[in-house]
């Protein structure tokens, strides 16, 4: 195990220098070499698109004054002593110092559980995606991607992905002075219960409701997180548990896994059925993991407005791009924390959920998550070799920009809408073969976007009189692209595909201007989101984290911006699609 702690240690440690340099938070010299208060870091590294930089695990050496005033070079392994230097350089708030180091250790520990039960990326590739994201190993660009505030030894045993842990879901029934549903125009309250549930289990929670003396009729019906009931609803909510204002049903029969996204699930028994997204009070990569009450109440709404346009389009009815539909939802507000003022936020959103639609395979199709294309095993091997095959990486590179990026281009340019589409918001599916042919998309209430400006095309917003989608001038809606997908995804992606620097953004800038050159009425929408500007802002992930510190906050901090990026894809060369597009 002290050689695994190591390995995983040694991994996260050359990820953190290379993320606060790439961040800006660190200027290495040219010699590669970062220069602290108390110790000096030298490191191998190959830098990468957007100004990033790739160190080579195992390559960090730390010089730092010995008990006879000579310099000691010796090579490094811990991160920990790492964050502790640059913080101390950095002059950080030891508070946050402490809070990060908490965060980073429980993401070695994390990594340690997963090395210890790692699979060959040949034997991952013909996991089924509910399985599969348990053997991912979590965010590309956040250092303490696994922290987890929150959650206990046992607890992380239990629940997170990769414990690989099935888990049975309780089901609360809140009464409805407290308890809103909603869902989309097809389905009703009743509908949703006969979906998620047996006739045997709708029976046994109906009975479990009359003998506790309540009227079934009353309330509404609601799966929890099993952890959350035990470490939230049983305190927060006690006065309404024992009151009857809630009552536990018990738990239903299936068995559920979590996604990378963690407080959502997924139905390994019954795949047709809904995914659950489920609040937990546990501060996760930036934020806490709970589900605020404008997003369950609009939930169903989004996605109505959204599948109309879907289906008027006909571009995107042959492309096959899917919808992943918050169909329904049940909103539970604390009866007074919700009106006791700023409140920080994370204790106003401790109940509820969202029902999201499963992906829906056609014959002879597969589906992972777009996470899984970043993968690497043990043994240095990329999962994305397998899903290559004898494919040649180039066919295969503009087989996903037809189906990922095309798509994402139209919604933004012709709607003025986007997407956050990072690893765990996009499903990739395949034929038999591997080959993307098509993809999904979730998360609509949480990351959707519009444009400030008005677009003839979307029709009328469905929040008009009560806005819940973010409005962004185009230069900030397209960032959403840059960071979540050309940043995030793609940026490590081109160092794991074989094709070659230019050839990799060469196609991804074809695939861009052959849309423009599709839609030239659109020109000037492009000309104001432009992705093939010299620089983008810079959105810092990390340093997020590190300059905001662990206060409660009355709302989810948007992350500031510092400095720019150099944009890949403003002077290559452009690579045409060779389907004509």
């Amino acid at each position: 195990m002290t050689d695994l702690w190591r390995e995983c240690s040694a991994a996260l440690l050359a990820k953190a220098i290379g993320e606060l340099c790439f961040e800006g938070l660190l200027t290495p010299s040219e010699g590669y070499e970062l220069r602290f208060d108390d110790a000096v870091y030298t490191f191998s590294a190959t830098r990468t698109a957007f100004g990033g930089w790739a160190v080579e695990p195992g390559s960090v050496r730390r010089a730092a004054s010995g008990i006879l005033g000579d310099d000691v070079v010796e090579p490094c392994d811990d991160v920990r002593r790492f964050v502790v230097d640059a913080f101390r350089f950095l002059r950080v708030d030891p508070a946050t110092t402490a809070g990060f180091l908490a965060e980073v250790t429980a993401t070695v520990a994390a990594d340690v559980a997963l090395a210890s039960t790692a699979w060959p990326v040949a034997e991952l590739v013909s996991l089924p995606r509910a399985e599969l994201d348990g053997h991912l190993t979590g965010h590309p660009w956040l250092i303490a991607n696994k922290g987890r505030v929150g959650f206990s030894a046992e607890d992380l045993a239990r629940h997170s992905p990769e414990a690989r842990t099935p888990v049975r879901l309780p089901w609360l029934a809140v009464h409805r002075g407290l308890a809103e549903f909603r869902g989309t125009s097809s389905l009703s309250e009743s509908s949703v219960r006969e979906h998620e549930l047996d006739p045997m289990t709708v029976e046994r929670f109906t009975e479990a409701l009359q003998e506790a003396g309540a009227d079934p009729a009353a309330y509404v019906w609601l799966p929890v997180h099993p952890w959350q009931l035990d470490h939230v609803v049983r305190t927060l909510w006690a006065a309404e548990l024992a009151t009857g204002r809630i009552v536990e049903l018990g738990e239903a029969p299936d068995w559920y896994l979590p996604t990378q996204a963690i407080r959502t699930m997924s139905d390994v028994d019954s795949p047709g059925r809904y995914q659950v997204k489920l609040p937990l009070k546990v501060l996760n990569t930036s934020v806490y993991r709970g589900i605020p009450p404008h997003c369950t109440l609009a939930a169903p709404v989004v996605t109505q407005w959204l599948a109309g346009l879907w289906q008027a389009d006909k571009l995107i009815g042959e492309w096959g791009t899917q919808l992943l539909g918050e169909v329904a939802s049940v909103t539970v507000r604390h009866p007074h924390l919700s009106r006791a003022g700023d409140v920080p936020y994370q204790w106003l959103e401790t109940l509820g959920c969202i029902w999201r639609e499963p992906v829906a395979l056609r014959p002879g199709e597969r589906s992972w998550s777009l996470a899984a294309l970043l993968h690497v095993d043990r043994a240095g091997r990329p999962l994305l070799l397998e899903y290559l095959g004898g494919t040649d990486p180039a066919v295969w590179f503009a087989a996903l920009l037809r189906a990922l990026l095309r798509p994402l281009l139209h919604v933004l340019y012709t709607y003025g809408i986007t997407f956050n589409p990072h690893g765990e918001n996009v499903v990739v599916i395949t034929d038999n073969d591997h080959v993307p042919v098509r993809v999904a998309l979730l998360d609509l209430v949480d990351d959707v976007n519009v444009s400030v400006d008005r677009v003839p095309a979307r029709g009328l917003e469905p929040d008009a009189h009560d806005p819940v989608l973010p409005r962004k001038p185009w230069p900030i809606l397209r960032q959403y692209i840059v960071d979540a997908l050309l940043v995030g995804v793609f940026r490590p992606l081109s160092t794991l595909i074989p094709l070659g620097h230019d050839r990799f953004w060469g196609m991804v800038r074809g695939e861009i201007d052959a849309y423009r050159d599709h839609f030239p009425t659109l020109a000037p929408r492009m000309d104001s989101g432009s992705l093939t500007v010299p620089e983008f802002l810079r959105y810092p992930l990390n340093s997020y984290r590190i300059t905001l510190g662990y206060q409660d906050l009355t709302a989810r901090p948007p992350v500031p911006k510092t400095g720019t990026l150099p944009n890949p894809l403003h002077d290559v060369a452009p690579i045409p699609p060779a389907d004509g597009w």
